[in-house]
């Protein structure tokens, strides 16, 4: 098994709604913002090569939405999903799978393409879109809330394609995706959220998506404004942190723009970062 980390660019957010409830005081420290308050976040995916199959974990924002909509998050950097395929040599249409964590659009825009004639269509035309039953009823029927997160036109031409098909928590992950050690289903962020857990070299990798962020995130009252429910990502947080000190995990970081991947320990303050890693590394 090879795994990449691939970037797909960089985007800003508001560090207020990073952080929640923590002082900017605090977490402007961690990543400072800007003059009107944004931070850049990095939109980091997971390339899995294993036994033939080639598993595309989430796939940024993609390029196909208006100058408006890309103003808004500030898109900038010179890396993208198409060119950090290439660099390990492959092309979309090698994908044979697509593991969408869920479908806020910063994880799966670039699941969808615009072609020239302003159709919408799979941007991996020959994968196996991976999501869960709860997630997706959760998405195409949003709450107001979470509404704007989850675009029509980065979801729907899945379905249409014919390509979807549902992982359930505990069943039949190891017949879908051998690759994958587990799946941890989390609820605080949003509805039934997939975190991919790996054997790797010797390591237990798990991808965190938008559980833990960042490596500033890691204390447990760094949670998101945006989370649906965070009293459960925080207890969420809690439990995949304390296996992860315990066992010496890797937790891969997709919106971290310096720190890719880190080990966790335990201290008098609580679970922190114990070393910073580079998938290329291991």
């Amino acid at each position: 098994m090879n795994i990449h980390s691939l970037d797909t660019g960089l985007f800003k957010l508001d560090g207020g709604a990073m952080f929640g409830v923590v002082p900017k005081s605090l977490w402007n420290k961690l990543n400072p913002a800007d003059d009107n308050n944004m931070c850049t976040w990095a939109l980091r995916c997971l390339l899995i090569e294993d036994a033939g199959r080639l598993v595309l974990v989430d796939t940024g924002i993609g390029n196909k939405q208006d100058a408006k909509f890309r103003g808004h998050f500030y898109l900038h950097g010179d890396d993208s999903l198409e060119g950090s395929l290439r660099k390990q040599g492959f092309t979309a249409a090698d994908v044979t799978d697509v593991l969408l964590t869920h479908l806020h659009f910063d994880h799966c825009g670039g699941a969808v393409e615009r072609t020239a004639d302003d159709r919408l269509q799979v941007a991996f035309p020959n994968a196996t879109y991976w999501s869960n039953q709860a997630h997706w009823d959760w998405a195409v029927q949003p709450n107001a809330r979470e509404k704007a997160s989850f675009l029509k036109e980065n979801i729907l031409p899945i379905q249409e394609s014919g390509q979807l098909r549902f992982l359930e928590s505990g069943a039949g992950v190891g017949a879908a995706l051998p690759m994958l050690r587990d799946l941890v289903f989390v609820n605080g962020h949003t509805e039934q959220m997939m975190l991919p857990v790996m054997e790797y070299k010797g390591r237990t990798l798990v991808f965190t998506a938008d559980l833990i962020p960042s490596a500033g995130h890691l204390p447990l009252p760094y949670v998101m404004s945006y989370d649906v429910r965070p009293l459960q990502t925080l207890s969420e947080k809690e439990q995949l942190l304390e296996r992860a000190a315990a066992e010496n995990w890797v937790l891969v970081f997709e919106h971290d723009a310096q720190v890719e991947a880190c080990t966790v320990t335990r201290t008098d303050r609580g679970i922190r970062l114990a070393e910073t890693l580079r998938l290329a590394d291991l």
